[in-house]
């Protein structure tokens, strides 16, 4: 039986330090550019965590090197369906890395342009850049978003030829282009910036505490708190994903880590497969709402705000614990009707072990959170600090032993995860670029903005509920970031102008971008946990849409309760709102998931759920 626990332990390590993007690790394993690969991935860390202290660098210098640092990740290193598509890779690969070298170069007589190209050769670099990000983008997260990308350019360029109010007067082509590739208005917009400065600095720290002793940290801790429950396995699972989410800020790999060892863990101890595939796929999607990390949105949500990164992380808090406070509500539902048994005595891992492998994330973490409340150093700075603390922990075990060759070992690969996730990130960020500039250029967004106040009435409500739609639709085919930024470029300001004040406003549009996930037709974790608990997706998906409660109700709560999400100005009323919002879910729960309960009790528990959330409003 220690036997056992060891091994799961040491699978929730190995699990954590390949989170994803197995492939491009296993072409850089298969090739002899694997001492390249390793010095670009030194680069990139090095570079993004250089920022830090390197004072004001010019963004048309740092934001094309993010780029540049990218582009053979997703060209070279991934593999690719074939050989055409690897010789097109590294076509485009020198051709994007020309045209980044060419604006850091020129970057003195570009400014002069203010966003307006001049002659061939620029024109060539626009069009080559354009087209680079568009395939960067198709490669790293498939054809949806460089679709949406295409039609706004589209819309930028001949929009002025549509009749009615969506026709816009015409934009220059020079102008157009050069503001999206040239000037601060496009691909080196706002959004590259977030990428370059705080989210590669923060996926560096999730990296570097997964890969070492930090995942099984995570593992022990939640198994020592939750396995002696009823459905102690999949309780488990609720608290991993909740730890491993916040480092990894990623659903998809969240599922791929944490489910490596709770799916087989609950199918041996008799859970329903389906059952199993949802409480994974669920819990997995809590991690992109759990701080710190949060994914790149939160740090996104920091630049268009203008607030303090401790100010997102203060109104996140309390909604994120009652969307895990949801699922472990379905999931004891689900227990009761199965009869499903907690986890013996001896699968819990001993106190030693947790003892052993919990300071691995604790000193990191506490770093981060101590730099962050008690000082006033930026969430950057905070970030290194951690990242400097993790990285010296990769050189020794929970048993105490200190090596160099394990240690450097664990080292690279963490720069290498590091930059392959950063690479990703910038291949979403720099494609929704390409939107948010068309949408700033053309005034489309206020536009679409005018239709939302228009059909919703002029009722906030009407209105969330019209954006939730327009969350759940795109989020279908972009990843959630894509699709938060792209939403709340277009109906923020409705929901602003509606009353709603901005924190709001971006945490609802935030949390509904997570929507398909978990809701068909297209609910990525299901997929992926239904596969790896080898059962069809369908019941998966049911099952899931009521374990995930939490998710669609939440985001209305803190509209219909305000003090939820204000815990840093008012916290009495902030935690009287949460003890209010998770009664209510609790009997929603109850009602949703019935344990041989009669039809009138469930009824009764849905409707005292329903006042419990949305009667009585309490605001800061």
């Amino acid at each position: 039986m220690a036997q056992r626990k060891d091994l799961m332990l040491r699978s929730a390590e190995s699990a954590s330090r390949s989170t994803h993007d197995d492939d491009a690790a296993a072409t850089i394993r298969a090739t002899p550019w694997r001492a390249v690969f390793t010095l670009l991935a030194l680069a990139s860390v090095g570079f993004h965590l250089w920022l830090i202290f390197a004072g004001l660098i010019p963004n048309l210098i740092s934001r094309p090197i993010h780029l540049m640092l990218a582009l053979p990740w997703v060209f070279v290193a991934a593999r690719q369906e074939s050989a055409l598509a690897r010789w097109i890779g590294w076509a485009l690969c020198l051709a994007g890395l020309a045209s980044c070298l060419y604006i850091i170069v020129n970057l003195r007589a570009l400014d002069d342009q203010y966003g307006s190209l001049k002659g061939p050769l620029q024109y060539a670099m626009a069009g080559v850049l354009i087209v680079t990000v568009l395939e960067i983008a198709r490669r790293a997260i498939k054809l949806a978003l460089p679709i949406v990308a295409v039609i706004a350019l589209a819309y930028g360029l001949f929009g002025q030829y549509l009749p009615g109010q969506f026709g816009h007067p015409g934009i220059p082509v020079n102008s157009f282009l050069g503001t999206l590739t040239i000037a601060e208005g496009g691909v080196w917009g706002e959004l590259t910036g977030v990428s370059v400065t705080v989210v590669a600095v923060f996926v560096i720290l999730g990296a570097f505490v997964g890969a070492g002793e930090g995942g099984a940290g995570f593992m022990a801790l939640a198994t020592r708190l939750a396995g002696r429950f009823r459905a102690g396995a999949a309780k488990v699972s609720v608290l991993s994903s909740a730890f491993f989410g916040s480092i990894s800020g990623s659903a998809s790999a969240n599922v791929a880590s944490t489910g490596a060892i709770t799916l087989p863990a609950m199918k041996r101890l008799g859970y329903p497969a389906p059952f199993a595939a949802a409480v994974e796929a669920v819990a997995s999607s809590g991690g992109q709402i759990m701080p710190p990390l949060m994914g790149a949105g939160a740090f996104i949500m920091v630049e268009l705000l203008r607030l303090p990164y401790t100010a997102i992380m203060a109104a996140a808090i309390l909604p994120a614990i009652l969307f895990f406070w949801a699922t472990w509500c379905g999931v004891d539902r689900f227990a009761r009707r199965h009869g499903l048994r907690g986890m013996s005595r001896e699968e819990l891992p001993d106190r030693a072990t947790l003892l052993t492998t919990a300071p691995f994330f604790l000193i990191p973490f506490g770093l981060l959170l101590a730099v962050l409340f008690f000082t006033g150093y930026t969430p950057q700075y905070a970030a290194g600090l951690a990242i400097l603390a993790a990285a010296l922990l990769l050189f020794a075990d929970r048993r105490g032993r200190v090596s160099l060759r394990e240690g450097l070992a664990r080292f690279e690969g963490a720069c290498n995860d590091a930059a392959r996730q950063i690479a990703g990130i910038a291949a979403i960020i720099l494609c929704a670029g390409i939107v948010i500039g068309v949408l700033n250029l053309t005034g489309l967004g206020v536009k679409v903005t005018s239709v939302i106040l228009a059909l919703s009435g002029g009722t906030l409500w009407g209105a969330l509920l019209l954006t939730a739609l327009a969350c759940l639709i795109l989020g279908m085919e972009v990843p959630t970031t894509a699709a938060y930024v792209i939403c709340i470029s277009v109906a923020g300001p409705a929901l602003q102008e509606l009353g709603l004040p901005p924190l709001q406003a971006h945490l609802f549009v935030f949390w509904y971008a997570l929507l398909s996930t978990i809701t068909p037709p297209v609910c990525g974790t299901v997929f992926i946990a239904a596969g790896m608990a080898e059962t069809p997706w369908v019941p998966v998906a049911g099952q899931a849409m009521r374990l995930g409660l939490g998710l669609y109700l939440v985001p209305l709560a803190f509209v219909a309760n305000p003090a939820l999400i204000a815990p840093d100005t008012a916290l009495l009323p902030a935690l009287l709102a949460c003890a209010k919002i998770g009664l209510g879910l609790w009997l929603l729960s109850r009602g949703l998931i019935g344990a041989g309960d009669p039809l009138w009790q469930r009824a009764l528990a849905l409707a005292a759920g329903a006042a419990a959330i949305f009667a009585f409003g309490i605001t800061a």
